[in-house]
């Protein structure tokens, strides 16, 4: 069962909101090669409050996330996209519905 999971708040700096969401779409072929990740949602809330949403069968799969290329390139370009540094909650799932 999926039982592990990550919740990422970013809020865009003024002016970089567009830039934000082309940063978080551009990620999804990082995501869809990583094979520990079971899925993967890029989310936009508001006009500057996005978000990813993404869980893992194992916490092998969640920490291997977190030192990946996307949590990388994130953490290289925070500083030009967003307005406060990501904030990160690692979630425990009691019930999840997938596909297959």
């Amino acid at each position: 069962m999926t039982k592990y999971a990550l919740f990422v708040r970013l809020e865009a700096k003024p002016g970089r909101e567009a830039a934000v969401a082309a940063f978080l779409a551009s990620a999804l072929p990082l995501a869809n090669a990583e094979l520990g990740t079971v899925v993967w949602f890029a989310l936009q809330f508001g006009p500057s409050t996005f978000g990813v949403f993404d869980a893992f069968a194992d916490e092998e799969g969640r920490q291997a996330h977190l030192r990946g290329p996307i949590a990388a390139a994130l953490m290289a370009n925070a500083a030009d996209l967003l307005s406060a540094p990501p904030s990160i909650e690692q979630i425990d799932l009691l019930a999840a519905k997938l596909p297959g």
